[in-house]
């Protein structure tokens, strides 16, 4: 989107108050775009002169036919999503509401003003099931909605597959039709992100990052919120027709394009802000277990104490189990090119937000946390090794 050659250019982006929309919402704004941030919540940084913000809520198709009044949006970009991590993901009827609703109302408020581009934030969580997966491509099939391991990646990929097969639909105004496109993103990081990184450091500085599980030599994939921008960008830039449409009906994989074992990739920031990275690995199946306990425990205890879960079992697929994609597509359609980052950025985030260890801390532990963590690993144990022995 060059400022020279579409000065007025108006976009919508839904999430646009999150981590990842408003920076995107930034970067087109310095560009010369006209920007719409739609969002459930208000941004939590002053919004820059030249962005406009609306709230509304996804779930209300009202909500999202206001947004557009007053602006001729030529191009959408559906962030929104709920159910991501933590206790979200056991909130089966929101993230049905918000993924799968709101990914409707987004699509039908686009054909009736004649919105000529969608682009979806999706995810990498499509494909991924706890399968191994090794330099994967867009050729992989969607899984059997049961198969997936959480609710957000089953309602993401029903979304996803809404989202492109609706492109080519004609538009009820003019003479176009909608393009659509759907970026699949690894778990995004930078200064400021607030949904991963906010808890990991929590858990560290409460004494609670006690252990890492699975194979050491298991592979994820990250992105950077500043690459993730440029994808968004490159993929609104080829749904048009100097670019001869290239993208319309495409996914695409989105990372950093460095697959790294989950632990060590955030063994810079524990260390960073002054703690000690923990040397006790555990297997992969214990933790399953562990993290379905805790689970079993949140459902429940949620409704007297809707505490954070400590990990869910699609947390320890996602975090244990090798899954890395290529990013030939990406690179060869739409010219994606990622920037090299790290995490020291993120430590110093960290720290001058009043972060890190200081001489005598990490003594006073959240000991309701710490017992908790020991009963339910001890049951989890007790769980698991009759399978171990059954196995033999």
């Amino acid at each position: 989107m060059d400022s020279k050659t579409s000065p007025k250019e108006t976009v919508l982006i839904t999430g646009g108050s999150g981590y990842f929309g408003f920076r995107l919402g930034c970067a087109l704004n310095q560009k010369g775009v006209h920007v719409v941030l739609f969002d459930i919540h208000s941004p939590a940084e002053t919004i820059p002169e030249g962005i406009r913000f609306v709230h509304g809520d996804i779930r209300h198709l009202s909500d999202i036919e206001k947004a557009f009044q007053d602006a001729d949006v030529t191009c959408v970009f559906h962030i929104a999503s709920y159910g991501m991590s933590g206790q979200e993901q056991l909130n089966r009827t929101q993230i049905e509401e918000v993924n799968i609703g709101g990914t409707d109302n987004v699509l039908q408020v686009c054909q009736r003003r004649g919105v000529p581009r969608l682009i979806y934030t999706s995810t990498s969580n499509v494909i991924f099931g706890g399968q191994v997966i090794r330099n994967g491509n867009e050729s992989l099939p969607y899984l059997p909605l049961h198969l997936y391991p959480d609710h957000y990646s089953r309602t993401k990929s029903i979304a996803e597959k809404k989202v492109l097969e609706a492109n080519g639909t004609a538009l009820d105004r003019g003479d176009s039709v909608l393009r659509t496109c759907a970026l699949r993103p690894a778990g995004i990081y930078g200064p400021g992100e607030q949904r991963h990184l906010p808890r990991i450091v929590s858990y560290v500085e409460r004494g609670l990052f006690r252990f890492v599980y699975g194979n050491p030599r298991s592979l994820v994939e990250f992105v950077h919120v500043d690459n993730l921008v440029q994808a968004h960008i490159l993929a609104s830039e080829a749904l048009k027709p100097d670019k001869g449409h290239i993208a319309s009906g495409q996914p695409y994989f989105i990372s950093d394009g460095t697959p790294v074992n989950n632990f060590e990739f955030f063994r810079p920031l524990v260390e960073g802000l002054g703690y000690t990275f923990p040397s006790t690995r555990l297997p992969l199946t214990l933790i399953y277990c562990f993290a379905f306990l805790t689970e079993v425990t949140h459902v429940f205890l949620s409704r007297l104490y809707n505490f954070q879960p400590f990990l869910t079992c699609a947390e320890v697929y996602k975090t244990g189990v090798t899954h890395y994609f290529s990013l030939e597509k990406a690179k060869k359609e739409l010219g994606y090119e990622p920037q090299p980052f790290d995490l020291q950025e993120v430590v110093e985030w960290f720290k001058a937000r009043g972060h890190g260890r200081s001489p005598g801390a990490g003594d006073s532990v959240c000991l309701l946390w710490n017992g908790l963590l020991v009963l339910l690993l001890v049951i989890a144990v007790l769980t698991w090794l009759p399978s171990v022995f059954l196995s033999l």
